[in-house]
């Protein structure tokens, strides 16, 4: 059986801090992130918790070497990557709810 996840991104209200990182359950995580369960963490004390970007993968070695990839590049790659699908950098959460409802 494979495993996949998401690779993702979140930034803050001014959309100055990009955080990519890698999830198996999205929509746990970004809700984790929104409502600070990790105290001190990176994404609580920078309050990033806008999801502004995702993509996701059925292999778990995928997420992970696009994961790298995406940190790899410069901010300005990351922002194109973003304004591919998101010109707008609305915070794509309430979307990705209604894809998962959409879904079962």
């Amino acid at each position: 059986m494979e495993r996949g996840g998401t690779v993702y991104i979140l930034t803050n209200k001014y959309n100055k801090v990009l955080y990519t990182v890698i999830a198996s359950d999205l929509k746990n995580r970004v809700f984790e992130h929104k409502e600070k369960l990790h105290l001190n963490s990176f994404t609580d004390r920078y309050n990033v918790n806008k999801l502004v970007y995702f993509k996701g993968f059925n292999n778990i070695e995928k997420v992970i070497a696009e994961e790298k990839r995406i940190k790899d590049d410069s901010r300005a790659e990351k922002i194109k990557l973003i304004e591919s699908i998101n010109p707008e950098w609305n915070d794509l959460y309430n979307q990705l709810l209604r894809l998962l409802r959409s879904s079962q």
